[in-house]
């Protein structure tokens, strides 16, 4: 077992003897609900986006949701066996029984959403309580795909951590392990202690999230594409009013850093294109070129048929109206 830095049942909405509350039984529970229930505070799972460590969802989407304002987000598909989700769903008892099998200990299903004894926006999902054991409470199940392996190369990624953190906050318990399994075939557990004064900054930020949800203001974005789809989803068509930040210091410099940054990118952009293009030369017809720290590969694909659809609707207009869909309008960001 590797370190890196259990909530018994209750009847609901009652206190257990560590002082966390069952909010709801998710025995029963059906997904719509389930999520509906998770909306009213940060989740486990909610925890690392919240702050910002998750490297998939921005604290900007994750407002969109907690407000009810992600309609027109992309969900994933439960029921869809070629998504992550899906096989995590799927792998979790799989690798809780080798969890089991491996570390001697014994675990069960909590079925309830739980919540923090004195922050009842603090919710969480526990995959398994571990029973009997002096060292550790949690067993929290986790399966990594090939790309996604790649994140838990030095241990525990920071996100999973901060999930775990704050399942540790809510329930009170002293630490937890973490079973993930790597491509389908290696699994490794990780031992995660609780430690205090993380806790508490963590709680703080999050709390900080939460004032957002709670007074209806947008968290600032960061940089993500994941912002990036919340920005397009919360303002997605102009009012064709023209606002003046001329007097707004703040603006006016972030304005100015933006075109200067955009200029240096430019200028990379074509520096870039000379370097490759000496390369390309030198390489000629050459598959491939092997340098001192790293090689190219510069080989023709497979030719492809394609349909000339121009020609085809010239001969047949009947089908360009047959067939011919609507496609909503973006905005478009363009600098002067």
């Amino acid at each position: 077992m590797k370190t890196q830095s259990s909530t018994s049942p209750a009847s609901t909405n009652r206190k257990n003897s560590r002082g966390v509350l069952r909010l709801v039984s998710t025995k029963d529970l059906s997904r719509e609900d389930w999520l509906d229930v998770r909306k009213r505070g940060i989740g486990s799972s909610d925890s690392s986006a919240a702050i910002g460590l998750n490297p998939y969802k921005s604290p900007l989407e994750l407002w969109l949701e907690k407000t009810n304002r992600d309609q027109h987000l992309a969900k994933p598909n439960p029921e869809d066996d070629t998504a992550p989700v899906f096989w995590g769903v799927v792998l979790e008892p799989i690798v809780a029984s080798q969890y089991q099998r491996r570390s001697g200990n014994k675990v069960r299903k909590i079925n309830a959403v739980l919540q923090h004894a004195e922050n009842p926006w603090m919710l969480a999902n526990i995959d398994r309580e571990v029973i009997g054991s002096p060292d550790v409470q949690i067993l929290e199940c986790k399966t990594a795909g090939l790309n996604g392996a790649k994140l838990w190369r030095e241990g525990v990624p920071k996100y999973v951590e901060v999930q775990v953190m704050h399942q540790l906050a809510v329930t009170g318990k002293q630490a937890a392990d973490v079973a993930v399994l790597l491509g389908g075939q290696q699994l490794e557990v990780y031992r995660i202690e609780r430690d205090e004064l993380l806790i508490k900054h963590l709680i703080e930020l999050e709390r900080q999230f939460w004032h957002y949800v709670e007074t209806d203001t947008p968290p600032p974005a960061d940089g993500s594409d994941s912002a990036e789809r919340a920005l397009r989803l919360l303002y997605p068509e102009d009012d064709g009013e023209a606002l003046d930040f001329s007097q707004d210091p703040t603006l006016n410099e972030t304005f100015f850093t933006l075109k200067q940054i955009r200029h240096t990118l430019a200028e990379l952009n074509q520096r870039e294109s000379e370097l490759k293009q000496a390369l390309q030369q030198a390489i000629g017809s050459a598959s491939k070129a092997v340098f001192a720290d790293g090689s190219i590969s510069w080989k023709k694909s497979k030719d492809s048929v394609g349909v000339d659809t121009a020609a085809l609707f010239n001969d047949h207009p009947d089908l360009k109206l047959l067939y011919q869909v609507s496609k909503p309008g973006s905005r478009r960001f363009l600098i002067n």
